[in-house]
């Protein structure tokens, strides 16, 4: 695997572009959080998160994490929302704040580690 680092200046946009054109093409992409840097790929992608588990060492038992752009794009996630959520979203969102939620069948039970939620 080759490792490309992008060095945010002027030339930010780009460096964002072609990340995401690797996640839409299954691979790991390196970023930085509030706190570490995380390892990342399309959350959608089974195969594609089996790779960060292979890199990381990381227990299958143990689940990954969804990062959304958009409130919004919650719902594609979840098979339902309490008020209770939502309410948090709606006060905390955009922030670093993670939602346990039931999770929709369209998150492959590699991310959940097989569990019926999944953290947002």
């Amino acid at each position: 695997m080759q490792t490309k680092l992008w060095k945010l200046d002027n030339k930010r946009n780009q460096a964002i572009e072609e990340a995401a054109a690797l996640i839409r093409k299954g691979k790991v992409v390196a970023f930085p959080t509030e706190t570490v840097y995380g390892l990342g790929a399309n959350g959608l992608d089974g195969a594609a998160c089996r790779k960060i588990f292979a890199a990381k060492g990381r227990p299958a038992d143990n689940p990954l994490i969804l990062h959304i752009a958009e409130k919004e794009d919650m719902e594609a996630l979840t098979s339902g929302l309490s008020p209770l959520a939502q309410a948090l979203m709606d006060a905390f969102w955009p922030g670093p704040m993670t939602l346990i939620v039931p999770k929709s069948d369209k998150i492959p039970d590699v991310v959940t580690a097989g569990l019926d939620t999944v953290a947002v």
